[in-house]
């Protein structure tokens, strides 16, 4: 298994769709099951042995911060929303450019022990530029899927018109390399993923165990109801 020292977790979204909770929350800080969802991305990175982890903040990041600080994470403060690509850019001062970086969502959960690992485990430096972590549509059984890829001949192509059998859960294992040509200021880490898929540098890894997408009150309702 590829050791995996750094992290990210994305955290700074708005969270429109899980309103009116994050009116006054930050959406990875609304609880389930009791506890911050960003908790259990944190809780599964360090049991992975993941030494350092950071995370984007910009909405309410005066409530996330402080936690962030006593879960031994990095906040790194967005004054203006700077999108999947250009966050990540941003945080790689904090980061060594020159070392497999692992990225999550900050709102969603994959609780089983496994995922991290196998994701690690499959990671290559020589083939891949970015591994992404899939979920079979017919696995999403508490929360709705789209579906973002296909798989051909085991490679990943993206469905533009999202009718692939696969969605990302937002897990990933990137090369931080692939940032040192992207601009600066806000973009979409997509324009990435379509990069490496053209150079045949995307990967994936299929996962079929639990993953919850939490996108409104009613997703977070149904997994703390078939917990």
């Amino acid at each position: 298994m590829t050791r995996i020292t750094q992290a990210m977790i994305l955290a700074a979204g708005r969270g429109e769709r899980m309103r009116p909770l994050t009116d006054t929350c930050p959406k990875p800080m609304v609880p389930v099951a009791g506890k911050p969802i960003i908790d259990y991305a944190i809780e599964s990175l360090r049991a992975l042995g993941v030494e350092t982890i950071v995370a984007n903040t910009h909405h309410l990041a005066q409530i996330i911060t402080p936690h962030l600080d006593a879960m031994g994470v990095a906040a790194i403060y967005e004054p203006a929303l700077l999108d999947t690509g250009g966050g990540i850019k941003n945080a790689l001062a904090h980061l060594d450019r020159d070392a497999p970086l692992m990225v999550l969502s900050g709102d969603s959960i994959l609780p089983d022990v496994d995922t991290l690992p196998d994701l690690a485990d499959a990671w290559d430096a020589n083939t891949m530029d970015i591994l992404l972590l899939l979920q079979p549509l017919e696995t999403m059984t508490l929360t709705p899927g789209i579906g973002d890829y296909d798989l051909t001949d085991g490679l990943p192509r993206r469905a533009p018109d999202k009718s692939g059998a696969y969605m990302w859960t937002s897990a990933r294992i990137l090369n931080p390399r692939i940032f040192d040509s992207a601009p600066d200021g806000p973009f979409s880490f997509r324009d990435l993923m379509d990069a490496a898929q053209t150079k045949g540098r995307l990967a994936a890894r299929v996962h079929k165990g639990v993953w919850h997408h939490l996108t409104t009150p009613a997703d977070i309702a149904a997994v703390e109801r078939g917990r």
